[in-house]
């Protein structure tokens, strides 16, 4: 039977009105003679000729009403309104044709029998559509995976629809916590209290929830995937309604549950005053624009409706992608901003000072930087000259520029180091507070100010994209350590608030945003495994599905990280930035300290480095040794550490 209905409905679209005509002609036929028997009670007038002349007259007229009305354009498997509004209005015509038919043939037929015919054609008619529609439901749904929509609301309407017309799954019920909602029938589908999930799981195989809630915050979010965490169930989830409002996606795309929402910490809203103080209407210039950071600072700063803003960056591709996305964006949105994409590193003090003067650069957002850890620990000359150098001589250039405001994008791994790579983010920031001083003197016009921040999700490197990689594989995921902790903030908040700190700064301000509360690592993969509708596997469950490993510690990897170096912050007038009085460096001293590590850098002498490092007031205490790979490959492996000696590079 269904390979039948299968073959019937996959044939031409004129065979299928034919036959449909046909069975609509035997429905009036059979609604016709059955209201004249049952009325009479009797089969004598199916042998009467008079009979059968009103029958020829009514059947003609009512099919073509039925055609008219568009019954027949209307796809049977998606019958609605109009179809059904098409059927009442086609009988009510027939029934009409019925009892004018009568009146003209001089037949005499029952009162009542127009009324009957008329009940039989709507049963008839419309009921083997509404079957047909049923069948065609069944049938759709045999191959396909049986999801529930979570939220019974305006978003979990839309979607209903867009995934009963893919080939993928098809909506099994509704969840919401609406208690008025629960119990009634939306689009044929039940909505439920989250209680029956269990019975939807065990019963119907449910193995796939979708959050249609993009308008709750994410706080509630969190609330409702910790209900979920535990159950057999892939948890998955639609854009955020600013996504939607913004363009950047639709209602009906499905994707993985955002970790935002794992976290459960909701934005605050910008306070336009401090985004536009630095940008609107000047010419700004990013360095690292094309990084993780610097390319959403962009993205925040075109926002902001600058006169020029000006692409710093190394790395050519990274150049090209984010010039490219950001002059389509100028382009969709009519945008009269001049978008100056320029290569150079900035270790070139010259190069950055004349491109700042060349196109009248006013503020500075520093985001280029080498931030990944064990890769600075192998490459350290590369790193302090990037990192400490390069904020140094960005910063000179920004003087003789004289640029208005200069913002360092800094890292809460600059707090206590235990690496170089935090170790030369602190001294980055002694460099800009060295230099502020001078502006306290009168000696320039540049307001320096740093921000510090823990970790982005999303960025280069983030453990998220590759947990998600690593369960997608079937795992093992790794991590360093069991007990590793991590502050976490997304990126388009860290850049509107790096925005609006460096608004509020005054002259070397060290400020420190509010992450919320840190996060241990193994407990975001423990939550990824089960929002994935997989368990993790240990001892205790050796069935699971993906293993944890614990690989240990890379070199100069902290357990957890700090956003203060001690106890003396304030509040500022906003609520997610606060200010820090940090020690400082007296400029005479920081440049004799900088002379010392540049000539130690140039010679590669890492011992003197890593004693130079461990002088400076930064409170690096290292976990490791020294790591960099071009010099340990150039010890005898014979030799102890304190026998080593540098190789000059000369």
């Amino acid at each position: 039977m269904d390979s039948w209905f299968r073959s019937l409905l996959n044939t031409s679209r004129t065979k299928k009105r034919l036959f449909t005509l046909f069975i609509d002609s035997v429905f009036i036929f059979s609604a016709f003679w059955l209201a004249l028997i049952v009325r009479l009670d009797s089969l004598s007038p199916f042998f009467d000729v008079k009979n059968w002349l009103i029958l020829l007259l009514v059947l003609p007229v009512s099919l073509f009403a039925f055609i008219n009305l568009g019954l027949y354009r209307a796809v049977l498997r998606y019958v609605g309104a109009h179809a059904i509004g098409a059927i009442l209005i086609g009988t009510v015509m027939s029934t009409v044709a019925l009892v004018i038919a009568s009146f003209f043939t001089q037949v005499s037929i029952p009162r009542t029998m127009p009324v009957i015919y008329a009940w039989l054609l709507i049963l008839s008619v419309g009921g083997s559509r509404i079957m047909v529609r049923a069948m065609v439901g069944r049938l759709a749904t045999v191959n396909k995976t049986p999801v529930v929509i979570y939220g019974a609301g305006s978003a979990g309407r839309q979607l209903a629809p867009a995934i009963g017309a893919g080939d993928e799954y098809f909506v099994s019920a509704f969840i919401d916590d609406d208690k008025l909602k629960q119990g009634a029938i939306l689009q044929g589908i039940p909505i439920i209290a989250f209680s029956g999930i269990f019975n939807l799981i065990e019963r119907k195989k449910v193995k796939k929830v979708l959050l249609a809630m993009p308008s709750e915050s994410r706080a509630r979010r969190k609330e409702i995937l910790a209900q979920l965490e535990n159950l057999p169930l892939e948890v998955m989830t639609i854009p955020g309604m600013v996504d939607v409002l913004e363009g950047r996606a639709t209602l009906d795309e499905i994707k993985d549950v955002e970790i935002e929402d794992l976290l459960g910490r909701d934005p605050v809203a910008p306070k336009q005053d401090l985004l536009d103080a630095n940008i609107k209407g000047k010419s700004v210039m990013v360095t690292g624009a094309g990084g993780s950071i610097g390319s959403e600072l962009c993205r925040q700063i075109i926002k902001q409706e600058p006169s020029k803003l000006v692409l710093f960056e190394l790395s050519e591709f990274a150049l090209y992608s984010i010039e490219k996305e950001l002059s389509e964006l100028l382009k969709n949105q009519n945008l009269k901003i001049e978008l100056i994409p320029i290569m150079g590193s900035v270790q070139h003090i010259n190069r950055l000072e004349t491109c700042m003067m060349a196109f009248g650069v006013q503020t500075v957002y520093h985001a280029a930087a080498y931030k990944h850890v064990p890769l600075v620990e192998h490459n350290v000359v590369e790193g302090i000259r990037n990192n400490v150098f390069g904020t140094y001589y960005a910063a000179k250039a920004a003087i003789n520029a004289k640029v208005e405001t200069f913002v360092l994008v800094s890292t809460d791994k600059a707090v206590r180091p235990t690496n170089v790579m935090g170790t030369t983010k602190r001294l980055a920031e002694l460099c800009l507070q060295g230099l502020a001083q001078n502006k306290d003197k009168g000696k320039h016009r540049t307001r320096f100010c740093m921000v510090r921040f823990g970790n982005v999700l999303g960025s280069s490197g983030s453990v998220v994209p590759l947990f998600r990689r690593q369960i997608k594989e079937g795992g093992p995921i790794t991590l360093t350590h069991p007990d590793i902790t991590r502050f976490f903030m997304t990126i388009p908040e860290a850049a509107q608030l790096v925005i609006q700190a460096g608004a509020m700064g005054k002259g070397g301000d060290v400020f420190v945003l509010d992450m919320g509360e840190s996060v241990k690592i193994k407990d975001l993969a423990t939550k990824m495994v089960h929002l994935s509708g997989l368990e993790v596997k240990s001892d205790s469950n050796p069935h699971g599905d993906i293993e944890i490993k614990c690989t240990g510690l890379r070199p100069g990897e902290k357990l957890y990280e700090e956003l203060l170096i001690g106890d003396n912050v304030e509040n500022t007038t906003h609520e997610r930035i606060m200010t820090a009085k940090e020690v400082m460096l007296p400029l005479a001293e920081l440049n004799v300290f900088l002379e010392a590590l540049d000539i130690a850098c140039h010679n590669f002498e890492h011992e003197t480095i890593r004693q130079l490092l461990l002088d400076a007031p930064t409170g690096f205490n290292p976990t490791d040794g020294i790591c960099d790979l071009v010099w340990n490959a150039k010890i005898s492996p014979s030799e102890s550490l304190d026998d080593r000696k540098v190789v000059s590079f000369k």
